[in-house]
């Protein structure tokens, strides 16, 4: 009997293998007593990534199926487009043919209207379209993907219905206050579920990071592979220089090929294969990886013609109805899909970055916007000044006389000039102050990320270029390089990546660890400073073994669990990663003795006098705009000091003064529970200020974000602060060792 057991148990196992990373194959999920279980859940990544986190992202039940339900837009784009090509009669429509009206009591002055059904062709001459053997083709395609989505999404309606129970009975939150319910929230009650419920039955305590490894394994891999310049982005073109290249149809063949398409590196969604963990057979399996570029590159060369008609068609549908409601739109700037990767940490989820570069999208505007050209100032004005006289003639025409808009070509004509004065905005404001450098360190505030060659240069046109390269114009990603996607993505994959397989081999096996209970992840997502810090910079020499190779670039890991440990202040780190942190710590209360003082900060500020009137003083945008302030603070409040004894880099002084301020209060309050958090004890929950306008959560999470700005700011500027200031300190005492050694000599001759 004990044997048949154990067959059944060693059977049972052997089921969910391949469907379970080590140490998860008896995963069960349980609900309290009473209530339904989920048993059994085989993929844990897809139970935190669509169960847990895009449910609540996307606001619940009803918005998530709705969503699915207009996902269905594909059948009406085929359908009006197959109307449009064969039930219009376009000799009619354009009068190039006469319509003869003869009813009975027929106003003899509409017999020549044309109507829309004069235009729309008879139904049977419009259902006959046997002839055309491509449109039969194509309908058949689109029958076929469209019976495939309605299945789909009536799969989805029976999996979003156990989601909402879940989130109803597990989590205790009901659906019409799920909108108000913040994901740290939601991420406490399944950290605390684990713990009375235990959903993964081979770890007691499931932690944050073990959350965020499952909801962004691949993203990791991706943010990893962009920061080591691993996938070909980035283009030499002639004329146009270097020019990064990466939209949504690349970074869907790049995930295609590498993480879950036939032939990728992974076996299932959370185990690397084997044979790409041994570095013996590395040049076959490199061989074998080119094969499967080539043939998806070869399957999307096939399907360019198909794929770049549905590009079109949808850029028409999509964008023609806003081109006509706001044509300026076309000329901002945007996020580029580069650009997300490039400044995204390691285990960074979706709604923070959005929030993120959100708040970094006015200082990057401004500072984009801040670099004109002369030459297209004066052209933009003329042009403007030409088009505004024509088009107010003609405005002031149909004004008078409604019949000038049946003059033909006076519509379009309104149109065009309309488009153009909006397009030519390359005139400056008059008010505009050139400050490039403040506007640099504005942005550097929230994107987190700036190469050292920026530093002093931001006033140079290469700087600009590499910021363009992050915040492209509308018009430049998602209609130019969206509908340039499926001719060149086959030839970026045959020709470029081909070449790199090698190095995407070397990489997986350098840089995969397993995780018990979690699978493979990428070791950057660790955040371990001993093994991916920056050796040189970034604070962390002493503390890390990593080689060039291993190490992120830009200060990547230390920034990254920064950032990870004020998001989630009850997560530990690390020893090594702590270590970083206490002599962060540290060096922040040390280099705040020699800053401004936080009341200097706040009372001076000029961005936070406008902002005092509605919001108290300690508020995230006040502690973050004084240390922007930094120049106007440092030349009224450090008067009178001896401007070598004054740091170069004021800006990471003030934001030490700030955080170390911070940092008191916290030590002064450790009731509220935080072990990383740095808000400041004059913010309470009891608080009545902020109670009647957002939750102690938000008002925690802004702060968090505020305090993440400073370090990233201080961390940027203080390699470049201490070399600095070791070299005035060594100028200030040779000075001092001359000076000294002169009067001595002249006090010895004088003496003689």
């Amino acid at each position: 009997m004990a044997n048949f057991e154990a067959y059944q148990e060693y059977q049972r196992i052997e089921d969910f293998e391949e469907d379970s990373p080590p140490g998860e194959e008896d995963l069960l999920v349980h609900v309290p007593e009473g209530l339904k279980s989920w048993h059994h859940i085989k993929n844990l990544d897809n139970f935190f990534t669509r169960i847990i986190y895009h449910f609540h992202q996307k606001n619940g039940f009803a918005c998530m199926m709705l969503s699915e339900f207009f996902e269905l837009q594909f059948l009406f784009v085929v359908t009006f487009t197959t109307f449009l090509v064969n039930c219009v009669d376009y000799d009619v429509l354009f009068a190039n043919r006469a319509v003869n009206h003869t009813g009975l009591g027929q106003n003899p002055l509409d017999r020549n209207k044309v109507t829309l059904p004069d235009a729309i062709l008879p139904t049977q001459q419009c259902t006959q379209i046997q002839e055309n053997s491509w449109i039969i083709f194509l309908l058949i395609m689109a029958a076929i993907f469209w019976i495939y989505r309605l299945v789909k999404v009536f799969c989805n309606f029976l999996s979003y219905w156990e989601i909402r129970k879940f989130y109803i009975k597990a989590l205790k939150i009901r659906m019409e206050e799920l909108c108000n319910v913040t994901w740290q929230e939601v991420q406490d009650r399944l950290v605390s579920l684990q713990r009375e419920q235990q959903m993964c039955i081979h770890k007691k305590e499931l932690t944050e990071l073990d959350i965020y490894h499952r909801i962004l394994r691949f993203k990791n891999y991706m943010v990893a592979m962009i920061n080591k310049s691993l996938l070909p982005v980035q283009l030499h073109l002639p004329l146009l220089g270097n020019v990064v290249f990466l939209t949504q149809g690349l970074k869907y063949n790049f995930e295609l090929i590498l993480f879950w398409g036939p032939g990728s590196l992974f076996q299932n969604k959370w185990n690397l294969h084997p044979k790409y963990k041994r570095s013996g057979n590395r040049l076959e399996l490199a061989q074998q990886l080119s094969r499967v570029i080539l043939l998806m590159g070869l399957a999307n060369l096939l399907l360019c013609p198909f794929i770049l008609v549905w590009q079109v068609l949808y850029a028409f549908f999509s964008y023609t109805e806003v081109i006509r409601r706001e044509p300026g739109s076309l000329g901002a700037r945007r996020w580029s899909l580069y650009g997300r990767l490039y400044l995204r940490h390691f285990n960074e989820l979706n709604h923070e970055l959005h929030g993120r570069l959100g708040r970094g999208y006015k200082p990057t505007s401004k500072y984009m916007n801040s670099f004109t050209s002369p030459l297209l100032t004066v052209l933009a004005k003329n042009i403007a000044f030409f088009s505004g006289s024509v088009l107010a003639a003609l405005i002031a025409l149909t004004v008078y006389d409604e019949d000038v808009l049946t003059v033909q070509h006076i519509l379009t004509a309104i149109t065009v000039l309309g488009v153009v004065i909006t397009v030519t905005s390359f005139i400056p404001d008059e008010h505009m102050v050139w400050c490039p450098e403040q506007l640099l360190q504005c942005m550097l505030a929230h994107i987190h990320y700036m190469p050292d060659n920026w530093r002093g240069n931001a006033n140079k046109s290469e700087t600009r270029d590499e910021v363009a390269q992050l915040f492209q114009y509308k018009a430049q990603v998602f209609i130019l390089e969206e509908l340039l996607s499926p001719i060149v993505t086959p030839f970026i994959l045959i020709f470029l990546l081909r070449n790199k397989s090698l190095e995407i081999i070397d990489f997986f096996r350098n840089f995969t660890v397993e995780v018990v209970g979690v699978g493979d992840i990428c070791s950057f997502a660790q955040m371990d400073i001993r093994r991916h810090g920056n050796p040189t910079q970034w604070m962390s020499e002493g503390k890390t073994e990593a080689s060039i190779y291993q190490q992120a670039e830009n200060g990547k890991t230390e920034l990254s669990l920064m950032h990870f440990t004020i998001k989630n202040p009850r997560w530990q780190p690390p020893q090594e990663s702590s270590v970083f942190i206490s002599h962060l710590k540290e060096r922040v209360q040390h280099d705040a003795q020699t800053g401004p003082s936080t009341q200097l900060l706040l009372s001076e500020a000029p961005l936070c006098t406008s902002l005092q009137s509605n919001e108290s003083a300690t508020g995230p945008e006040n502690l973050l705009a004084s240390v922007l302030a930094h120049p106007i603070l440092t030349a009224s409040g450090l008067q009178g000091r001896d401007h070598r004894l004054i740091p170069p880099s004021t800006a990471a002084s003030a934001a030490a003064s700030v955080l170390a301020s911070l940092s008191t209060s916290q030590l002064a309050n450790p009731s509220r529970g935080s072990s990383h958090g740095l808000l400041p004890s004059s913010v309470q929950p009891e608080n009545t200020m902020y109670r009647s306008n957002r939750t102690f959560i938000e008002l925690h999470s802004e702060f968090a974000s505020a305090e993440m700005s400073l370090h990233a700011i201080y961390l940027h500027e203080t390699p470049v602060r201490l070399g600095r200031w070791q070299e005035e300190e060594e100028e200030y005492e040779d000075e001092q060792e001359i000076n000294s050694g002169s009067t001595s000599k002249k006090g010895t001759g004088s003496s003689c």
